[in-house]
């Protein structure tokens, strides 16, 4: 009983992409900077809440922009 009360019930995540209706953009450096983490790696869709059509564009997006410079392919840590 007293974990169901500590349990926080959370809503489903609705999809950024959906909800705002657009596409995931490689020029669209300050979206896709909130779906890499800070070691540089692709966040997947249970952290995020991106529907699977869009993971896979935002995805593509990513490494196009790495691509042209625009994000980097890894962060150095010291």
């Amino acid at each position: 009983m007293q974990q169901e009360r500590n349990r926080i019930q959370r809503g489903k995540k609705v999809c950024y992409f959906c909800k705002e209706e657009e596409t995931p953009d490689y020029k669209d450096v300050v979206t896709l900077k909130r779906y890499i983490s800070e070691r540089g790696k692709i966040v997947n869709r249970a952290r995020t809440g991106v529907c699977y059509k869009h993971q896979r564009g935002l995805s593509n997006a990513i490494k196009r922009s790495r691509y042209m410079a625009l994000l980097p392919f890894s962060v150095s840590v010291r």
